[in-house]
């Protein structure tokens, strides 16, 4: 089992939710993050004095898979969250040790899997 955290750009949101499903990746979480990476340092002016803003909005998406949603996961995102451009963001793989769900008590391998797959 893994966790795969993807970072996008918020503008690319609809996209990555139309390409998990497609890859029939139902469950997941995802929030709003604030983040810096290889993008430019953006100057504003507010009120008459210039900052500089270093922090980027992001979308950030939490998915717990078995093994073999793994790759299509990671494709989902690449494809829905890619412009080409820097700052198109990140994906984390990381193991998972135990996943248990809460409503039947199904652990692990069961848990992640969503309702009524037929993977």
């Amino acid at each position: 089992m893994k966790l795969v955290i993807g970072i996008v750009r918020p503008e690319k949101t609809n996209e990555v939710l139309e390409a998990l499903y497609r890859a029939e990746v139902r469950g997941f979480s995802m929030s709003r993050v604030l983040g810096h990476g290889g993008e430019l340092d953006r100057v504003e002016t507010y009120r008459g004095t210039t900052v500089q803003v270093g922090l980027t909005e992001k979308v950030r998406f939490e998915i717990a898979v078995s093994e073999e949603f793994v790759e299509p996961t990671i494709e989902a995102l690449c494809s829905g969250g890619q412009t080409g451009e820097v700052g198109d963001g990140k994906i984390f793989v990381l193991e998972l040790d135990q996943v248990v769900r809460i409503r039947s008590g199904e652990t692990d391998e069961t848990a992640v899997t969503p309702v009524g797959s037929t993977r």
